[in-house]
């Protein structure tokens, strides 16, 4: 019975190495940005005018960036944890001897919800940095 437990728990598994690479690209989107950042507010003690104004947006998108990236982290590291849990509900089950397919089944489906979660937040990170990312239309199309 134990073996037919291991196989059960490979699933999870595999869930839990797909968020370790969504995990690790997001930690160097953060490095990146946390860089960025650093440029950002040197550039803002040097600049006024337009400039000024530009950098301060920059810098606000940055931030949002930040925060966005560390709860997205936070939600796929709490996922890891529950889907550790729930094999570990598994291999308890098996040597206990008691039935807790509920229970196993309750904490991953909260893995998986923390995990969307993360990956929403990711999404909406992303959306942040294209957004700054826009071309003005006069540097686009000179003759307009």
């Amino acid at each position: 019975m134990i073996a037919q437990t291991i196989q059960l728990a490979l699933a999870p598994v595999f869930v839990l190495v797909a968020i370790g690479h969504l995990l690790a690209t997001l930690s160097a989107r953060l490095s990146r940005v946390a860089d960025r950042a650093r440029e950002l507010q040197d550039l803002y003690g040097r600049s006024s005018g337009k400039e000024h104004e530009t950098i301060v947006v920059l810098i606000r998108a940055t931030d949002r960036r930040i925060v966005l990236i560390g709860k997205s982290i936070r939600a796929m590291v709490l996922s890891s944890l529950f889907i550790g849990a729930a094999v570990s509900v598994l291999f308890l089950e098996e040597i206990l001897g008691i039935d807790l397919q509920l229970v196993a089944a309750a904490v991953f489906l909260i893995a998986i919800a923390l995990l969307m979660w993360g990956l929403v937040l990711f999404l909406r990170e992303t959306q942040v940095a294209s957004d700054v990312l826009r071309i003005p239309s006069e540097m686009r199309d000179p003759k307009a």
